[in-house]
């Protein structure tokens, strides 16, 4: 606009016939007319706004930065690779992601794989053996059935069923196949991997047709998990040692084993106050049992039948002296007690019971209900004879008798240990662990006998207390040699099985004695879970002082339901 005043200045100079009139689109409202000066410029080019600070008033102090979802609370650390959650805040989850779980190969793999297994799929550390660009994935059928042969031969060795589930998913674990899910039941064996959210999922299953205790074949799984799990065997390798495992003999024929159950029942006889004749005659009823047993086995009978014919021969060898006691001073109480002993399923209820403590209901409910099928064999056949003997036979078999206890420590410390020594070989277990679950069992029945008869304790309580030091002294040696829990743990549970309540049950039966004989059931049941009880505590207590692999990565378990 002042340009155009000072054009309109020089033309007032120039001559009149240069000068031409302007037309009305050239004018406009604002502008000056001729003659009239400019007004001056503001001096503030930029005016006033109505959110200005007025003049004399202060303005505010600038406020502290509006606070974000994704930025660090005051006194949070910012995560690293040294950084763990224990670090953070209580219920602080990190901008970028969980920490890092360190899951280090010195510890037994039972424990970081029962660590990885309560973990969400999302937080698991991914396998360490990536394939290579150039390589192609893991084989992903073979690697499933790698993994449910593994996990056959350990559900039927006995083995609990979240230590199968541990043992799967370290097998596939360590194979590659991190989005891995195992599932164990008393009978069925799953497996499922699904490469990616968008991808379908592989499943594959397995039956377990037959059960047998040999745990010599079940440390040999243990130990070739740990080296699939931590020295990184090929499929090739393991397939060849466990085609090796699959075709190795027994490692006590079958004389010994019959000469096992002799040694067990003789050893329990002395337990209860019996002698030489009865350790004898407990010893010939267990043998005749155990070639009873066999004989139906051969023929293809259910468990159910082998046990009641098993019960038959130690039940009538008891009978019988109890017929001769105008002749023969013998307390056959303690013979049929001896030949329960070599019965009673413990190592059954001690995994039936320890899976319903550990969430796995149904397979709980499925073991235990094989034990009361067990041992209603056991009742069927020894109550037969009982019956016929006390009914028909006129022989004179008296509780009373039996309850009498004699404190014989130091025949009593061997008994226990030579029924844990005989137990263990019944089981099928290595040389070298059987010595210590002789010893453990000695423990066991020095602390229930200084519990029950020195304290004057109750025996319920006594014996969960000495079931307790055998699952912690079990527990901790198996962590040490890498193996399983169960030769060190069940042959050593065997002083403390509750045979004499069993057998004076049966006896108030036969006698139509019902409710004594339901005390006695009573009594026994109460006994047989504290022990089941007493072994699990002492594993979970062994675990407590056990190196956990990674503090992130601590075991999870259920929440309390609260009653909904």
């Amino acid at each position: 606009m002042a340009e155009r005043q000072r054009g309109g200045g020089g033309a007032a100079g120039e001559a009149p016939e240069d000068r031409k009139p302007q037309s009305d689109e050239a004018r406009s409202a604002f502008t000056p007319p001729l003659g009239v000066p400019l007004p001056p410029p503001p001096e503030d080019e930029h005016p006033t706004s109505e959110f200005a600070v007025p003049e004399g008033i202060a303005p505010e102090l600038p406020g502290e930065p509006e606070g974000s979802a994704f930025t660090l609370p005051a006194g949070a650390v910012a995560p690293d690779s040294s950084t763990t959650q224990s670090t953070l805040l209580p219920g602080y989850t990190p901008p970028y992601g969980m920490p890092k779980v360190s899951l280090t190969k010195d510890t037994p793999w039972q424990d970081r794989m029962r660590t990885m297994l309560r973990m969400p799929v999302g937080e698991r550390p991914a396998p360490e053996r990536a394939a290579k660009q150039d390589e192609p994935g893991p084989p992903v059928p073979r690697v499933l059935d790698l993994t449910l042969r593994i996990g056959e031969l350990l559900l039927a060795g006995g083995e609990g069923a979240e230590d199968v589930e541990a043992a799967m998913f370290g097998v596939a674990h360590a194979y590659g196949l991190d989005r891995c899910e195992p599932t164990v039941t008393f009978t069925l064996l799953t497996v499922s991997y699904q490469p990616s959210l968008v991808d379908d999922p592989v499943t594959a299953n397995r039956t377990v047709r037959r059960r047998g205790t040999d745990y010599t074949r079940l440390d040999a799984v243990f130990r070739l998990v740990h080296d699939i799990t931590s020295q990184g065997l090929t499929l090739e390798e393991a397939y060849r040692r466990l085609a090796e495992i699959r075709r190795n003999r027994h490692p006590y024929p079958g004389w010994g084993l019959t000469a096992a159950s002799g040694l067990l029942a003789g050893a329990a006889s002395m337990l209860v106050g019996g002698g030489a004749v009865v350790f004898l005659a407990a010893a010939l009823g267990a043998m005749l049992g155990d070639r009873l047993a066999w004989l139906a086995s051969g023929r293809g009978l259910p468990e159910f039948y082998q046990f009641v014919a098993a019960g038959l021969p130690p039940a009538a060898v008891g009978v019988a002296l109890s017929a001769l006691h105008g002749y023969v001073d013998v307390q056959a109480s303690a013979v049929i007690t001896g030949g329960l002993f070599a019965l009673i399923p413990g190592r059954a209820l001690v995994a039936g019971v320890q899976d319903g403590l550990t969430g796995y209901y149904i397979t709980a409910a499925a073991r235990l209900l094989e034990v009361g099928y067990l041992v209603a064999g056991i009742v069927c056949g020894v109550l037969i004879v009982l019956y016929g003997g006390v009914h028909i036979g006129g022989a004179t078999l008296n509780p009373e008798a039996a309850l009498e206890r004699v404190e014989r420590p130091v025949i009593q410390i061997i008994a226990a240990m030579l029924l844990s020594f005989a137990f263990a070989v019944l089981l099928q277990q290595e040389r070298h662990s059987v010595w210590v679950a002789t010893l453990n069992g000695g423990v066991a029945w020095v602390v229930y006998g200084a519990l029950a008869d020195t304290a004057g304790l109750d025996p319920v309580p006594a014996t969960a207390i000495a079931a307790g030091l055998v699952g912690l002294f079990g527990q901790l040696l198996s962590r040490y040699r890498y193996a399983s829990a169960l030769p060190y743990v069940t042959a050593a549970i065997g002083p403390l099985l509750p045979g004499s309540a069993v057998y004076f049950a049966l006896l108030n039966f036969a006698k139509n004695e019902l409710n004594t004989g339901i005390a006695s059931l009573t009594k026994a049941a109460a006994l047989a879970l504290a022990i089941a009880i007493g072994v699990n505590l002492g594993s979970e207590m062994a675990r407590m002082f056990l190196k956990v692999p990674g503090e992130a990565a601590s075991r999870r378990a259920a929440k309390r339901t609260r009653g909904f």
